[in-house]
């Protein structure tokens, strides 16, 4: 899986392994991989993942693990033993959560790519000082993607509007996956930061997260192949690509 080729992930956020294989089968190969979260993962346990990858498919399992390093590393085990090619982490988890979860990755599947989420695209600086966090959201995107990458992870979750700075303050050869995209038109929902598709890629993001666009999409397929056209607009020929 070459996660330095930009692409689109899918976020199969539904409650039913159903109606993720309708969604999946009706996009097919224009997802660069599928995105299986909390909810998914709640309603249908790890079947799910299972089942996707056995079909092909690369799955990004999106479960955002936060706890002490030892209980993180067994997770993380168990993930890449269910052969997923991307899992998530949160960064504020410390260093030696990070480096525990790394190492255990690469005991099972070297190739895994352990993202460390940095700040929630749903949160403001305003939130962040509730938190006890002073100071911007890029300030904390920049502070937590160099320690995850200090510590073994290979790219980071970050709003599309802190990747510029991520690219010119810290080394180039790590992967960013933009979550919070939506194409023009569509309602921000939740997400207190979103840009469209275009912008993200433009703006350094190797992948981008699309949810509810693509997945309640009257065609999902459509909708994806739309998102592809617009990715591509953003990049030079030569790198756009898909794994």
């Amino acid at each position: 899986m070459h996660t330095r080729r930009p692409g689109l992930i899918v976020a199969l956020d539904v409650s039913s392994a159903t109606r993720a294989q309708e969604i999946v089968a009706a996009v097919g190969e224009s997802a660069f991989c599928y995105k299986v979260g909390m909810q998914l993962y709640t309603a249908e346990g790890p079947q799910v993942v299972r089942d996707l990858v056995a079909a092909g498919r690369h799955v990004f399992l999106d479960l955002k693990y936060h706890d002490i390093p030892n209980t993180v590393a067994a997770a993380v085990r168990e993930a890449a033993r269910l052969g997923v090619s991307m899992l998530t982490v949160h960064a504020s988890g410390g260093s030696k959560m990070l480096r525990a979860a790394t190492d255990a990755a690469r005991s099972v599947k070297p190739d895994l790519v352990v993202l460390a989420v940095t700040v929630l695209t749903s949160l403001t600086d305003h939130d962040l000082d509730n938190l006890g966090v002073h100071g911007r959201v890029g300030d904390q995107v920049l502070r937590l993607a160099a320690l995850a990458l200090a510590n073994g992870c290979q790219g980071v979750i970050a709003p599309a509007r802190d990747t510029a700075r991520l690219r010119t303050e810290l080394k180039d050869d790590f992967v960013i996956v933009t979550p919070g995209v939506r194409p023009l038109g569509t309602a921000p929902a939740d997400q207190a930061r979103v840009v469209t598709p275009r912008e993200a890629m433009a703006a350094g993001a190797t992948h981008i997260v699309v949810g509810r666009p693509i997945t309640e999409a009257p065609d999902p397929g459509a909708e994806a192949r739309a998102i592809l056209a617009e990715i591509g607009s953003a990049l030079q020929p030569a790198t756009v690509g898909r794994a």
